[in-house]
C-alpha cells in the first residue's frame, strides 16, 4: 500500500504513468491508494508541516534559481540542448532531485521570456510540493496559476499526460491560452475541454501533453468512456487499461496525473453527491404523474401530516399523513403503480414545495430551471435533480416540463480522483479539511510561506437582531467606506440577497455591480474590476474564484480594498475564501463580517433566541458572544456534511463492489 500518492514512481522512470505497454493505453489504479498507517498520527503531532522539509523546500527554491542564472548564459541552441537532455533523463530515471532541480529552472528561465512572470521562491516551493503528489495551501493572489504551470510542465516533459483542473470554462480557456507561449518553448502541447465542444475537439485536447478542463467535464468524459467499450452499467467502472490498443470511441489518455486547483472546493465541498450520466426516458416510457402528487402536495399541512427536516432536504410522512393520502388518492383519477411509489412522489413534492427556494437554490431562466450550485453561487447549466426533484419544480413554477432520465452510470469525486496514479492540488483554504483530505484522497497539506508580509486588518464582528438591521448598516457601511474612496466587496448568502442591497444601494444612488448566478458569464470580468477606485462589487459566494483583484491607481494609499461578509456559510473555510480576495501580495486591506440573528445557519439554533435576549444588555461581549456562536453551528454543519460525504463514499464502493461480484470491474 503506497504511504502517498505516486512516490514508487518517482525515480524509476519505467514506472511513471505513462501510456504504453507496461501500464496500458488507459492508465489508472485499480484501487484507491491509503497513507500509511502512521501517517495520520504524524501529521496530527506536526499539523502536516515538518520543519526539515520546510527547510528542504526552501534549499531547492535557492538551488532551482541559482541554476536558472547559469541557463541564462546558454546561447539559444545550447539551451535548446540541455531542455532536450532533461526531457530525455526524466523520461528514463524519474524525477530525481538533480533533474527536478534543472527541469524547474529550465521552465522558470522560460516563464520569464515567453511570458514576462520570473516566478517567486513561494511558487517554486509550490510547484515542488505539487510534483511530491500532496496538497499546497497557498494564499489568495500568491500565483497558484503559475505553480501549477511549472508542476504541469515537469511532469509533462517526463511523457505524463497532465490534466490541470480549475473551476469554470472561463479559466480553463484564460489559463490554457496564456500559458501556451511558456509550453511552446518547452516543445509541449496545450489543449482545453470546455462544455460546448464536440467528441472529436475533446479527443484532440486529451491527445496533448497538458490538458485544462472543469472537473464536470473531465467526470463526465470518463464515464462516456468507461461505456464506450460494452453495455452501461452503475459502478462507474474503469475502461479497459489492459490493451494496449487505444479504442477509438474513448477520447481521454488515462488518469495518470491530475493538479486540481481550489482543490478543497472539488474534494470536499462539490462531494456530496455521486454524478450521473444519464439519458432521456423516450415519451412512451416517460412518467405522467408529477403533476398529480404536485396537487396532492397542496393539501398536506406540515407538522400535522408530514415533518420537514430542512438541513438533510428530506420529508417523513405522519400516520395521519398517510392516511390522508389514502383518503385523498382514492378519489383523484390518477392510477399509481404502488402505494409506495405515490408516497415517495408526494414527499418529493414536499420538498420542492417547501424546501428548496427560489433565487436561493434555483434559478428560473426562459421557462427553466437551473439549478445554484450551494458552494459556488453559480447556475449549474447542464445539471438536474433525480427521483422527479427536477420535474416537479416545473410544476411549482409553471415552466416547460423535462424529460425524465434513467441513469447509465455514476462515480463520485472522491472514487473518480482516487484513481489517478499522481493527484495534487492546491487552493488557500486547506488547513480545515485536512483530516478527511488525509483519510479519503490519501493527501497531504503543505503550507507556503506567503512572498511578502500580509497586510490585511481584520475588524471585529457585529451582530445584530435581524436581517433588516444588517442590511441597513452595511448601506451605512458601505457608504462610508465609499466616500473614502476605497472599492468594497460585499459577499451575499443568495441571489435574493445580493438583488435587495441592489435596491438599497440604487435607492441612495450609488453605483454599484452585482455579481450572482444570473451574471456568472460575466464572472472574471467583474470581480477583476473589484479593486478600482470607488467600486461597489455586491456577490454571492462564487466571489470570482481564481481571478486577480488588482488594486487601481492609487488605491493602496487609501487602505486597499474592504470586504464586506453578509453570509453564513456552513464551514469556516468557506468564510476564509470571501476573505481572502483582499490584501494579495503584501497589498493593504481589510477585513468585516455583519452576522444576523435570522440568518439562514443562525436562526435554526437555540443560541439565536440567546443571543436576542442578550443584545438590550448592550454588554461589549455580544458580538464575540455571536461569533462564537456562528461559529459552533459551522462546526456541527461540518460534521454533518462529513458524515453525508461517508455515507455516499460507503454506498458508491458498496455499488462498484457488487459489480466486481457481478464479473464487472468496479
Amino acid at each position: 500500500m503506497l504511504s502517498t500518492w505516486g512516490q514508487a514512481g518517482d525515480r524509476v522512470g519505467t514506472n511513471l504513468p505513462v501510456p504504453g505497454i507496461l501500464r496500458g493505453s488507459y492508465p489508472q489504479r485499480r484501487q484507491e491508494a491509503q497513507p500509511a498507517p502512521w501517517g495520520a498520527a504524524l501529521r496530527s503531532l506536526t499539523g502536516g508541516c515538518y520543519p526539515w522539509t520546510r527547510l528542504a523546500y526552501q534549499r531547492f527554491a535557492q538551488g532551482v534559481t541559482q541554476q536558472a542564472k547559469e541557463f541564462e548564459a546558454h546561447s539559444p541552441q545550447a539551451l535548446h540542448e540541455k531542455l532536450q537532455h532533461i526531457r530525455a533523463h526524466l523520461s528514463r530515471d524519474g524525477f530525481t532531485l538533480p533533474l527536478l532541480t534543472d527541469a524547474f529552472a529550465i521552465v522558470s528561465l522560460l516563464a520569464r521570456r515567453e511570458l514576462g512572470s520570473t516566478p517567486y521562491p513561494s511558487q517554486i516551493i509550490a510547484a515542488r510540493i505539487l510534483m511530491k503528489c500532496h496538497l499546497a495551501e497557498m494564499a489568495t493572489g500568491e500565483g497558484k496559476t503559475l505553480s501549477a504551470a511549472i508542476a504541469a510542465s515537469v511532469a509533462a516533459m517526463a511523457g505524463i499526460p497532465v490534466h490541470v483542473v480549475t473551476t469554470n470554462d472561463y479559466l480553463v480557456e484564460r489559463d490554457a491560452n496564456g500559458l501556451r507561449p511558456l509550453y511552446a518553448a518547452l516543445g509541449l502541447t496545450v489543449g482545453a475541454v470546455s462544455q460546448s465542444m464536440t467528441r472529436e475537439d475533446r479527443k484532440t485536447a486529451y491527445a496533448c501533453n497538458i490538458t485544462y478542463c472543469t472537473g464536470k467535464e473531465l467526470v463526465f468524459d470518463y464515464l462516456r468512456d468507461s461505456i464506450a467499450d460494452g453495455p452501461p452499467d452503475l459502478s462507474g467502472r474503469p475502461p479497459n487499461a489492459n490493451s494496449f490498443l487505444p479504442t477509438s470511441a474513448r477520447v481521454m489518455r488515462g488518469l495518470c496525473m491530475a493538479i486540481v486547483d481550489e482543490a478543497d472546493s472539488l474534494f470536499i465541498d462539490e462531494a456530496r453527491v455521486p454524478l450521473v450520466l444519464a439519458r432521456a426516458l423516450p415519451a412512451g416510457q416517460a412518467p405522467t404523474d408529477y403533476a398529480a402528487a404536485w396537487e396532492l402536495s397542496a393539501w398536506l399541512v406540515c407538522d400535522q401530516h408530514f415533518r420537514l427536516d430542512v438541513p438533510t432536504r428530506t420529508v417523513e410522512l405522519t400516520a395521519s399523513g398517510h392516511q390522508r393520502l389514502h383518503d385523498l388518492a382514492a378519489a383523484s383519477p390518477v392510477h399509481w403503480l404502488s402505494t409506495g411509489h405515490r408516497d415517495e412522489a408526494v414527499k418529493t413534492a414536499l420538498v420542492a414545495r417547501h424546501v428548496l427556494r427560489r433565487d436561493y437554490d434555483y434559478l428560473v431562466v426562459d421557462n427553466r430551471v437551473l439549478i445554484i450550485d450551494e458552494h459556488t453561487g453559480r447556475a449549474a447549466e447542464g445539471r438536474a435533480w433525480s427521483r422527479g426533484l427536477h420535474q416537479l419544480l416545473e410544476c411549482k413554477e409553471a415552466c416547460v416540463p423535462t424529460a425524465p432520465t434513467v441513469t447509465l452510470t455514476q462515480i463520485t469525486y472522491q472514487r473518480f480522483f482516487s484513481r489517478y496514479w499522481r493527484l495534487c492540488g492546491m487552493s488557500g483554504t486547506l488547513k480545515e479539511a485536512g483530516s478527511e483530505l488525509l483519510s479519503v484522497y490519501g493527501l497531504h497539506i503543505k503550507p507556503v510561506p506567503l512572498h511578502r508580509v500580509n497586510r490585511r486588518t481584520d475588524l471585529r464582528p457585529q451582530v445584530f437582531p435581524d436581517s433588516q438591521a444588517m442590511w441597513c448598516a452595511a448601506l451605512a457601511r458601505i457608504q462610508a467606506i465609499h466616500q473614502q474612496g476605497r472599492p468594497v466587496l460585499v459577499g451575499t448568502d443568495s441571489v435574493k440577497d445580493s438583488e435587495a442591497l441592489s435596491l438599497l444601494l440604487s435607492a441612495v444612488h450609488l453605483t454599484h455591480t452585482v455579481l450572482n448566478a444570473r451574471q456568472d458569464r460575466q464572472e472574471a470580468q467583474v470581480i477583476a474590476k473589484a479593486g478600482q477606485r470607488g467600486a461597489i462589487t455586491i456577490a454571492t459566494n462564487m466571489a470570482g474564484r481564481g481571478t486577480d483583484i488588482a488594486l487601481g491607481v492609487g488605491v493602496a494609499a487609501l487602505g486597499g480594498l474592504h470586504i464586506l461578509s453578509c453570509q453564513q456559510n456552513a464551514a469556516r473555510r468557506i468564510d476564509r475564501q470571501l476573505l481572502g480576495r483582499c490584501a494579495r501580495q503584501g497589498d493593504p486591506g481589510s477585513t468585516e463580517r455583519f452576522i444576523a440573528l435570522d440568518g439562514p445557519l443562525l436562526a435554526q439554533t437555540r443560541q439565536s433566541r440567546v443571543l436576542r435576549a442578550l443584545l438590550p444588555l448592550a454588554t461589549p461581549f455580544q458580538d464575540h458572544f455571536a461569533a462564537l456562536a456562528l461559529g459552533w453551528v459551522q462546526s456541527v454543519q461540518v460534521r454533518r456534511l462529513r458524515f453525508e460525504r461517508k455515507i455516499l463514499q460507503q454506498r458508491d464502493k458498496e455499488i462498484a463492489q457488487w459489480f466486481s461480484y457481478s464479473g464487472k470491474e468496479g
